[in-house]
This record gives structure tokens, C-alpha cells and sequence, in this order.
């Protein structure tokens, strides 16, 4: 399977790394970033190509990640659907509008192709889709990151957003895809609760879930990627492992 790239930041440069060292699945052939810089950087570690247009990779590729922002999802992300190339969207806070998220699954089922919203920076997405099944009565999310990860200087533990996921995914969009991802996996909104603590290092999450099945909670405590601070590592891992199962023949979790 080839795939290309769209948007050559933190997040596509630990996927062509994993592919430098034979450990991806599938081959990474072609870049597109509005910084040609980034992406020759990108293209010349794995023998790939950088692309003028994301267009013109399109009829090159199976699937195009999207690493590049909430709007490239409106905006890119219906033209890559229409040529029945499979997506992976990792800004997933451009999902959580209805009418776009509507349109591209439509877009998806009629080019007989397929949306992926991986994991992202976050642990018990397995859990919360099964338990959605059943009634939930509450979802809470509280992210926790160091000021600088959220774009502000302050030097006291402060409150920046409490309400629901749609609303902090507008006010915040480069920095709670995870908001956007655990409401959709449990199919309504949750509340979040976004907090600059300076006493921390790492961007942190805690899921509490409470249902029919019982509760669960989780703290994911997740270690930043040194070329953006808004983005955990672990959410460019979560897209190389739904790369890797793609040609897994024995799949573990829902």
C-alpha cells in the first residue's frame, strides 16, 4: 500500500522515521506541505516525493494521512474522498462539526472508500466504544498541559475552558483533538475542563466514564514531541499502529 502525506509536521515526521527503520507497514512515498522545506525534508529520508499540489498525488496513493489542521480536513479532505482514497485524520477536532463530518461520510460510502480517526493521544477508546453500547450517564475529560503547550505564560495552575467538547475544540483546535475523539467514540458530548499547569511537563489526560456497565477511569500521561509541544507522541503512534493492522490478519480490541 502507498501512502501520502499531507502536512509535514511532528506527527508525520515520527511516521517516516518508523518507516526509515522498517517499521511501518506500508510504504510513505509522497509529502505535501504548504513549507516545501519541511516536506524535501520529509521525502529525501524515504526516497519519497514532494508534491506542488495535494492533488497530484492522488492518483499515486492509496491513502492520505492528514497531519496538517482542522481546516485542511474541511477544506482537503473531501477532494482526497471523492478520488475513493482512504483517509486517516489526525486534526480529529474537524470532525466534531456535524454537517462536515456528515459530508464526508457520505463522500466516504459513495467513493467506496474509508474515514480513520485513530486513537490519538489517549488510552480506553477500546472500552468507551464498547461501553457505549449501553447507556453512559457521564463523560468527563480533564487535560492538564503545560502552558507553553497551550500557547499562554503563566506561572499558577489556571483555568482556561469548562463546558462541552464542541465548543473547546473551537476555542482550542490544535490542542484537544482528544476532546473531539472521545465524544464521537461515545456518540455525544462530553464535558472538558482544559487547565495551564506550570508544575507540569507532560500533556495529561483523565477520562472518567460512568454507565450501565459500571465506570472506568483513566490518566494518560503522555510525553511531547520535542518539534511541537501541542502534540503527544502518542498520537503519531496511534496512526503508524492503524497502519501496522491494516495488513494484520489477527487484530486485538474492538
Amino acid at each position: 500500500m502507498k501512502v501520502g502525506i499531507l502536512g509535514c509536521g511532528a506527527i508525520a515526521n515520527i511516521i517516516t522515521n518508523f518507516a526509515c527503520e522498517g517499521k511501518l507497514g506500508v510504504e510513505i512515498k509522497y509529502f505535501y506541505d504548504r513549507d516545501m522545506e519541511r516536506a524535501e525534508n520529509l521525502a529525501s529520508q524515504v526516497d519519497g516525493r514532494v508534491v506542488l499540489n495535494m492533488e497530484d498525488m492522488l492518483s499515486h496513493v492509496d491513502m492520505v494521512i492528514e497531519a496538517a489542521s482542522p481546516q485542511a480536513v474541511k477544506e482537503m479532505v473531501p477532494t482526497i474522498l471523492k478520488k475513493g482514497k482512504d483517509v486517516i485524520v489526525m486534526s480529529v477536532g474537524g470532525l466534531l462539526n456535524p454537517e462536515t463530518r456528515f459530508k464526508l461520510e457520505k463522500l466516504a460510502k459513495n467513493n467506496k472508500c474509508r474515514l480513520y480517526a485513530p486513537s490519538g493521544a489517549i488510552v480506553g477508546l477500546d472500552g468507551i466504544k464498547a461501553a457505549s453500547l449501553g447507556k453512559i450517564q457521564r463523560v468527563t475529560l480533564v487535560t492538564r498541559k503545560p502552558p507553553r503547550s497551550l500557547g499562554i505564560n503563566t506561572e499558577k495552575e489556571t483555568i482556561l475552558y469548562q463546558g462541552e467538547a464542541s465548543e473547546a475544540v473551537q476555542k482550542f483546535p490544535l490542542n484537544i483533538n482528544v476532546a473531539a475523539t472521545v465524544s464521537m467514540a461515545v456518540g455525544q458530548e462530553i464535558e472538558v475542563k482544559i487547565i495551564a499547569d506550570p508544575d507540569v511537563d507532560r500533556n495529561m489526560h483523565e477520562l472518567e466514564v460512568v454507565g450501565d456497565f459500571g465506570e472506568f477511569q483513566t490518566i494518560t500521561s503522555n510525553i511531547r514531541c520535542s518539534m511541537n509541544p501541542k502534540t503527544s507522541v502518542l498520537a503519531a503512534y496511534s496512526a503508524i499502529k492503524l497502519l501496522n493492522s491494516l495488513n494484520e490478519n489477527f487484530l486485538v480490541g474492538t
